[in-house]
């Protein structure tokens, strides 16, 4: 693909190609988790696939703390006012802190019955809440996380953190795989890794928000941003919690198929997270350059910003679609040696393909209506296209022969929905 021409097209290129690594710290911690112990069994994967579904609900209902912190410096960086943007920097830190200890303790104390609710059953269950009374501990970290990829964002400074990133992925495989195979410690070997990974990534991001953080003079909690976040913040939880309803209700359906296809069905979850961030790095420049360029009061640069996200989406959704069609046949491998996953997944990933145009489109306006600030459009929009998806989700449930393919399916028309409702709302509110 030739280098862009368009200068905002650079811009966005620019800026999504460090945004892509920072996207997938989260992701490819779970992509690791799932090779690495889908090579200890269906049983110990069908357990990663409930503990990981429930670590990505906590982090996705606690994505406001990066989409609102990055819409709301970017708007006061256009505006002119450094310190304003610094102070939103603060209070969002303070806020991770605030909900990161408790949500930790909920998430440790109740681990049985939400893998219950889940529809894990037997030693399944079992290695699902190992996992998470593990993984618990690291939750307030990854809020801290959150936030340091909203404000470096929003400040354009990614490259220094794209290194935190790839150092951490890269030191979170050598100690997995040390201890799952060397030390023996099964999936809690898996669990503890990736915390002391976490755990020692936090040290790195406060360091580079240091610069950012001097330029204000409050460094206590401050009740009017705080307020602010959190209204923005209950916006952005009802999408999110709508969107994660989504993949939480595909995950217990197939819970209730049988193992091979759960395990199947994580294996096409974990595909989808980070092959998805290729689309969704796209939309963070969005957010951040719509934001700046509506905080300068410049309507016609954001409209045009979103054009080009738009058009820039399109092409790498069909790119990455092709690449998944192609690979879908031997691609199952390299995360299970059972057939019956390895079938299942390998005719999931051909609905996957598919889905990389209708997601890319909806990807890039999340991206254009976070940056003009709509978060209760985009709330709505969520919980309206969940309608669509209930329906289709029945098929799988009440006729289990179409399994993975009747799961996926629902999703593909939950994703069309999506892309079609974000255009008409971009086209009235932007």
């Amino acid at each position: 693909m030739a280098w862009p021409s368009d200068p905002i097209d650079r811009t966005i290129v620019r800026l999504a190609v460090p945004a892509l690594g920072t996207l997938a710290v989260e992701p490819l911690y779970v992509a690791v988790d799932t090779a690495i112990v889908g090579h200890l069994g269906t049983v110990a994967l069908a357990g990663l696939a409930v503990a990981a579904q429930v670590l990505v609900l906590v982090a996705s209902l606690c994505n406001f703390l990066a989409y609102g912190t990055t819409e709301r410096i970017a708007f006061h960086r256009g505006a002119r006012d450094p310190e304003r943007a610094a102070l939103v920097a603060v209070q969002a830190l303070w806020l991770s802190v605030l909900i990161g200890v408790p949500l930790a303790a909920l998430v440790a104390g109740a681990a049985r019955p939400i893998v219950a609710v889940l529809g894990a059953t037997g030693p399944s269950a079992d290695a699902a809440v190992t996992y998470l009374h593990i993984s618990a501990i690291s939750i307030p970290a990854v809020l801290v996380t959150l936030v340091s990829h909203g404000v470096l964002r929003a400040e354009q400074r990614l490259r220094g953190l794209l290194a935190v990133v790839v150092a951490a992925n890269v030191v979170n495989v050598v100690f997995e795989l040390v201890a799952v195979w060397v030390f023996h410690w099964g999936i809690a070997g898996s669990a503890w890794s990736t915390v002391v990974v976490q755990l020692l990534s936090v040290g790195a991001y406060v360091h580079l928000l240091r610069p950012i953080l001097r330029r204000s003079d409050a460094r206590g909690l401050v009740s009017a941003e705080l307020r602010r976040m959190l209204s923005v913040g209950g916006f952005l939880i009802l999408r999110v919690g709508a969107l994660m309803t989504t993949f939480t209700a595909a995950t217990a359906v197939a819970a209730r198929i049988d193992e091979p296809t759960l395990a199947a069905h994580q294996i096409l979850s974990s595909g989808f997270l980070l092959l998805a961030l290729s689309l969704d790095a796209l939309a963070i420049p969005a957010q951040s350059l719509v934001a700046e360029a509506l905080g300068a009061g410049d309507r016609r640069r954001a409209q045009h910003v979103a054009r080009r996200v738009l058009a820039l989406s399109i092409r790498c959704g069909l790119v990455i679609g092709l690449v998944v069609l192609v690979t879908s046949p031997w691609s199952p491998r390299l995360f299970s040696g059972d057939q019956a996953v390895v079938s299942r997944a390998t005719g999931g990933l051909v609905v996957l393909a598919v889905l990389m145009v209708p997601g890319a489109i909806a990807f890039a306006y999340d991206g254009i209506l976070i940056g003009a600030g709509q978060f209760r459009a985009l709330s709505t929009m969520m919980i309206i296209v969940l309608v669509v998806y209930g329906p289709a989700l029945v098929i799988p449930l009440v006729a289990p022969g179409t399994g993975l393919l009747g799961i996926w399916g629902a999703l593909g028309a939950w994703m069309l929905a999506r892309a079609v409702y974000g255009w008409q709302l971009a086209r009235r509110r932007l």
